[in-house]
């Protein structure tokens, strides 16, 4: 008899829907037991027909002395994981009715499976129960660590298990299990917020200044100053003022995370923006994504936050470079034999560099020891096309000693988000019905630059003036105009005035002439 199962695997961030078929057929009187799994199983589904003679067996049934065909349809999809194990078991066990086929077809199913029969996670739960229930399934059976992040997913019925047993049970109608519910609007209150606060930072009120223009309009930073000003600390406090996240955002994230293995079952939604912090010896594939079975990189696990790059010229240039496409189009592209997949990527980086390779040029007491060759060298390794793509060039001054030893604190992070929170309420507004994915300023094109960022004929002259003066590049103005968007909005103007042009050419000290 043929038995069907829906389950589903992960491909990418994405999930799709996989019917596993299992065929038990008589064994002939001169012939053996077997079973094999076809369907572009990778080694690791192949090897579960092992695991799964184990467990059903370990959990006290029977397995068939039958020649048994697993098929995992549609066939053309790469099959890879684990995650397979529980619903190949359960059809296995259907072919000599230890569970009843015809209940079979009420229920989707993922999981692996231990020796013992014990249902062990899997990774990409979230997605598999999201694209389960755009096929309308109705119930899903997982493993229970799990089932926190899969129940997310509100309209489909999250059905926990521990054990192949309780699964059976479940089938056969003889040990029922209560669906799990969690509460979305919890995890929203609960999000634990960092104990770093900006009035921790002493001085630097212009730095923390560009930091609340970059947030409120998702614009990308470098800053360069000596060692020790603050560049760090400053970095580390940005979570603190970006915007809230909404529940598609925090679904997509923590989509991304659930495939990459990393939500955990007492924090099954990402509801903070994320901020990662790689070492530059990173790899290519490290900071893009990659493997021989693709998956996400800082870039990606950095998506709706902050990806810092502290001491940016180290990073190897090559790993620089391949963060140009991303930081343009918001996704990331990885092309194999096999086809390609792609990530989404929309974040803001934050980098950090000296001004020189000692790190004392311009510094008001120590003496750099660089000669000019060596600055421009290192300065050098920072490309022009990857210096247009940073909205924000943030020079950090050493802080004078009677504002470090002073007790009045700085600005709060707590009064530094309500600015930015403010003028990202204007940007959602504004771009209510415009482009899908257009959420803040930085994601303007230059048709929609053209559309929300009109300069007036006096302040457009001021930019042209400032452009031909500063020989700025075609991408700087383009960049300028978005930056000053957002100064506008931060001030709650409706049309972008000189001072706001102002300040966002100061914000572009490092451009370089053409590409």
């Amino acid at each position: 008899m043929i038995v069907r199962i829906l389950s589903a695997g992960v491909v990418g961030i994405e999930a799709a829907g996989v019917d596993v078929e299992v065929d038990g057929a008589r064994v002939p009187d001169d012939g053996k037991p077997f079973t094999v799994v076809v369907g572009l199983p990778d080694k690791s589904v192949n090897e579960s027909k092992e695991r799964v003679r184990a467990a059903v067996e370990n959990s006290g049934y029977d397995f068939p002395f039958m020649r048994i065909t697993v098929n995992l349809a549609p066939a053309d999809m790469k099959k890879e994981g684990p995650a397979y194990d529980l619903p190949i078991a359960v059809g296995v066990m259907a072919t000599n009715h230890q569970i009843d086929p015809n209940a079979i077809t009420r229920y989707a199913m993922v999981g692996e499976l231990a020796l013992d029969g014990r249902v062990r996670r899997i990774s990409g739960a979230l997605p598999i129960a999201l694209a389960l229930r755009e096929k309308r399934v109705r119930t899903l059976i997982l493993p229970e660590e799990n089932a926190p992040e899969a129940a997310v997913a509100d309209g489909i019925e999250i059905i926990p298990v521990g054990h192949l047993r309780e699964v059976v049970g479940l089938i056969n109608g003889t040990a029922p299990i209560e669906p799990y519910v969690v509460d979305l609007d919890k995890f929203f209150e609960e999000a634990e917020h960092p104990g770093m606060d900006f009035s921790d930072v002493r001085g630097q009120e212009s730095a923390k200044r560009a930091l609340v223009v970059a947030a409120a309009g998702g614009h990308n930073v470098l800053m360069v100053g000596n060692p020790g000003v603050g560049k760090s600390m400053l970095s580390k406090r940005l979570p603190t003022i970006l915007p809230r996240m909404t529940l598609p955002e925090a679904l997509e994230t923590t989509k991304i995370y659930s495939v990459a293995g990393m939500v955990t079952k007492e924090k099954p939604l990402i509801t903070q923006r994320p901020f990662r912090s790689p070492h530059h010896t990173i790899s290519d594939a490290g900071i893009v994504g990659g493997g021989a079975n693709p998956r996400p990189g800082e870039i990606s696990l950095a998506h709706n936050g902050v990806l810092f790059l502290d001491e940016f010229p180290e990073f190897n240039r090559k790993t620089l470079e391949v963060m140009r496409q991303p930081l343009e189009d918001g996704t990331v592209t990885i092309s194999r034999a096999a086809g390609s997949l792609t990530f989404p990527a929309k974040l803001m980086l934050v980098a950090a560099m000296n001004p020189c390779p000692c790190g004392y040029l311009g510094h008001p007491t120590k003496r750099c020891e660089c000669t000019p060759r060596q600055i421009v060298g290192y300065r050098s390794k920072i490309s022009g096309p990857l210096l247009d793509r940073i909205d924000i060039h943030l020079e950090v001054p050493a802080v004078d000693l009677k504002e470090l030893s002073g007790e009045r604190p700085g600005i709060s992070s707590a009064e530094m988000f309500k600015q930015v929170q403010a003028a990202r309420d204007v940007q959602t507004r504004r771009f209510k019905g415009a482009r899908e994915g257009l959420h803040n300023n930085a994601g303007m094109n230059d048709k929609e630059v053209n559309k929300y960022a009109k300069l007036a004929p006096d302040v457009k002259s001021l930019l042209d003036g400032a452009m031909e003066t500063l020989q700025l590049s075609a991408r700087a103005y383009t960049r300028i105009r978005k930056i000053a968007r957002t100064i506008a909005d931060l001030a709650a103007a409706a049309e972008i005035g000189p001072e706001h042009i102002t300040e966002a050419i100061a914000y572009r000290t490092l451009d370089r002439g053409g590409e």
